[in-house]
Order: C-alpha cells, then sequence, then structure tokens
C-alpha cells in the first residue's frame, strides 16, 4: 500500500475553497469540501471538472437522497398505507421536519441545498465517468442516532426538531456561515449535535468512516490503481474526519461499510416494560373475576373504556374520520393480543383509505407542515398525525386503566 498525501495551489476560481489531494493504493483522491448552502461551492465543483480530467466522482450522497435530487416530485408517489404497513411512519415524519429546514434556507436567502452535489452528479454525467454515492442511508443514520442517546435526551431532540418546524424567525447570516463549515444534518439537529458524543459520532464521526471505506471499496471493484484519479466532493465539515481515515484504515473497507450500514438493534426494555405492564393487568382483571364476576366485568370495561377512550380522544384531536376514531377505539383495547401493526397505525390506515390523499396534498405537504393548521387541512400530515396521536393516546389509555384497575382492587 502507498499513502501519500499533496496540496495543490489553487486557480483563482477555487480561492478559499478547502481541496485537499491524497494519495491512497495508487488513486488519488481529490477531496473539495464544499458548503452545502453556497453558491461558490457550486462554481468550486465546475471549475475542478473543468480543468482536470477524472476517472470518477464521488458526492456526499446515499441512493435515496440521490434520487430524490434526480426527482424531487418523487415523494409525491409516496404509498400511504405500504408506509404505515412498513413501519417508516417515523423516518418519513423526521425526514419531513429536516426538508423544513432546509426550505427555510431557500425562501429566505434564495440558496438551494445540496446545489453542489447536484454539479458533480452533472459533471460525472458529462464526462461519462462513474458516478459512487458514497454516504450511508439517511434512514440508518437517523435510527442510529435516535439510539445512540437516552430516553430522555430523545424527548429534547424531538422538542427541538418540532420547534425548528414552526421557527418563524429568519436564519441569520452567522447561521449560514456556520452551515457552510458544518454538516447539514448536524445543523438541522442543533445544539444537540455538539453537545452530545454519541449523536456527534453518529451523524459525523460514524459517516466519515463509512465514506472513507466506501471509497476505497469502490476504488478496489472498479479495479482503480497507479494513474486513476478521483473527485470526491463532501460537505467542509467532514473534510478533516474522512480525510483521516482515508489515510490510516487499514480494515477491510467492505467489512467496515457493511458494518456502520446496519441498522441499529431494537431497543427490548421499552417493549418489555410494556409487556409486563399488560400481563399485571389482565392478572389484575383475571385476580378480579375470580374474587367476584361483577368486579371481574368492571375491571374489563375499565380496560376497555380508557384506552379505547384516549386512543378516541387522539383521533379526534388529529381531525380523524369518524370510523378513524372507531377504528382507534377498537383498536387499542385488543393490541396486546395483535402484535404487529399498533392502533395507531390501524386508524391511520382508515384514515388514508377513507380521505385519500390527492396530488395537491403532496404538492403543499412541505409548506403545509410548517402552520400548525397545516398539519389538520393536509390530507398527508393528517394521517401521519393521526398515527402519532392515537399511538400516545393508546399508551396513557394503558397507564391510566392499569392505575384505575389497580386502585379498585386493592
Amino acid at each position: 500500500m502507498s499513502l501519500t498525501e499533496t496540496t495543490t495551489e489553487l486557480p483563482s476560481a477555487l480561492e478559499g475553497q478547502p481541496l485537499e489531494r491524497i494519495e491512497r493504493d495508487g488513486v488519488e483522491y481529490v477531496v473539495l469540501g464544499t458548503a452545502h448552502v453556497s453558491l461558490t461551492s457550486v462554481e468550486a465543483v465546475k471549475a475542478l471538472l473543468a480543468q482536470e480530467q477524472f476517472d470518477a466522482v464521488a458526492i456526499e450522497l446515499c441512493d435515496s437522497r440521490a434520487q430524490g435530487m434526480r426527482d424531487p416530485e418523487a415523494f409525491k408517489q409516496m404509498d400511504l398505507l405500504q408506509v404505515i404497513r412498513q413501519g417508516k411512519v417515523g423516518m418519513v415524519a423526521a425526514s419531513l421536519v429536516l426538508s423544513t429546514f432546509q426550505k427555510r434556507l431557500a425562501d429566505q436567502h434564495g440558496i438551494e441545498p445540496g446545489a453542489e452535489m447536484k454539479a458533480a452528479m452533472d459533471g460525472a454525467a458529462a464526462q461519462g465517468v462513474p458516478l459512487w454515492l458514497i454516504d450511508r442511508e439517511v434512514g440508518t443514520t437517523l435510527r442510529r442516532a435516535w439510539h445512540s442517546v437516552g430516553f430522555w435526551q430523545r424527548f429534547g431532540l424531538m422538542g427541538g426538531l418540532l420547534a425548528s418546524v414552526f421557527e418563524r424567525e429568519a436564519i441569520d447570516e452567522k447561521e449560514i456561515e456556520k452551515l457552510k463549515e458544518g454538516d447539514m444534518l448536524e445543523s438541522a439537529f442543533s445544539e444537540f449535535a455538539t453537545e452530545s458524543a454519541p449523536l456527534y459520532r453518529s451523524l459525523i464521526a460514524e459517516r466519515d468512516t463509512y465514506m472513507a471505506a466506501r471509497l476505497r471499496e469502490q476504488a478496489e471493484r472498479g479495479h482503480f490503481g497507479a494513474g486513476k484519479k478521483v473527485l470526491v466532493v463532501i460537505g467542509a465539515g467532514h473534510l478533516k474526519g474522512m480525510g483521516e481515515q482515508l489515510r490510516v484504515q487499514q480494515d477491510d473497507p467492505i467489512l467496515t461499510a457493511a458494518e456502520l450500514a446496519k441498522a441499529p438493534p431494537k431497543s427490548r426494555w421499552p417493549k418489555w416494560i410494556a409487556l409486563a405492564l399488560v400481563i399485571a393487568v389482565f392478572a389484575a382483571i383475571a385476580f378480579a373475576f375470580h374474587r367476584n364476576t361483577a368486579l371481574g366485568a368492571q375491571a374489563l370495561r375499565d380496560w376497555v373504556l380508557l384506552t379505547g377512550g384516549f386512543a378516541a380522544v387522539g383521533a379526534i384531536i388529529a381531525g380523524g374520520h369518524p370510523l378513524s376514531v372507531v377504528a382507534a377505539f377498537i383498536a387499542a383495547p385488543i393490541k396486546p393480543f395483535r402484535p404487529g401493526i399498533p392502533s395507531g397505525g390501524i386508524s391511520a390506515m382508515v384514515e388514508a383509505w377513507i380521505r385519500k390523499p390527492r396530488v395537491a396534498d403532496f404538492e403543499a405537504l412541505r409548506d403545509d407542515i410548517t402552520h400548525w393548521s397545516g398539519w389538520w387541512k393536509n390530507r398527508v400530515a393528517r394521517t401521519l398525525l393521526n398515527f402519532f396521536l392515537v399511538c400516545l393516546g393508546t399508551i396513557v389509555g394503558e397507564y391510566s386503566a392499569g392505575i384505575h384497575i389497580f386502585k379498585s382492587l386493592f
């Protein structure tokens, strides 16, 4: 293995742009650190492609983000029923929240985030060279970030993200300059990314390692060697970390990337707590029947009314159709006997089936969710809201029913 690093004096068109040339295993990687919100970065990408001949172009995008950039209207084809069935409601909601942050930048400053990546994609196509998508799937990154923090930190994280949706103040120039030095995902998570070491690791450090491994993997698969040159376009916030990883990595790149691409294992203790609660409640109901049939019937009635009632209230608050409310009321009490789709999922599927989202709802989605009223006006947003509020109502109902039943027995 050969590993050298050189720096090149920048032409005037690239002045002020962070650029490193790293040679690894005979391949020269020309690494350009860009700002996702800077037109200057777009010009820097175009200038490099015009002045030098590359054998491949690598960019800080995953398959889904690249597809979204190629076809910005693709989300209009989203099948809400499939999203709910596959348990992807949380990921869709998180992606929408992140998109509102980018939309604020575009609306307030006329900046389209990721334009430099689009320029690199167009340049690769124009030169007829392979395009390497080296970033980790954004869904995996968000899941690993979520599982990296503790229970209480998750509440703060959700609160911060939701607050950013309804933020009305303009993003000032100081914040714009900060974005130019960092990473879009890190910036969207605000201070949480810098104050939480686990969150920073999953959002930034792991991706540095992953992207360096992907570069090496793609070079090996393409039989790149001496004399080959690759343009690497990444956010300036990754330049130092990814560059260091590219210099020092010794492990098998395929295994390294595969390990970091794994979705985090689901935490089991919340399920065990919920299961223990349900077992305890039904044991109490059985004990009530053993003591007195009327007392048992009352305990069972309390379970149905409280779990179903709170779930139905969630559907009502979400502006759900009457049949969605009924579905929530029926689904919540039998949740322990029906593993799989949660009660919120059943109610949301009924809502999406009865009030099918229109093309106009998808077109207006990103605008509508930035206003409180938009969540109830837009059929897509209302279905997502229905899912979350019915799930929340079911949880509240379960705990309320448990407390009430135990109090009636002891």
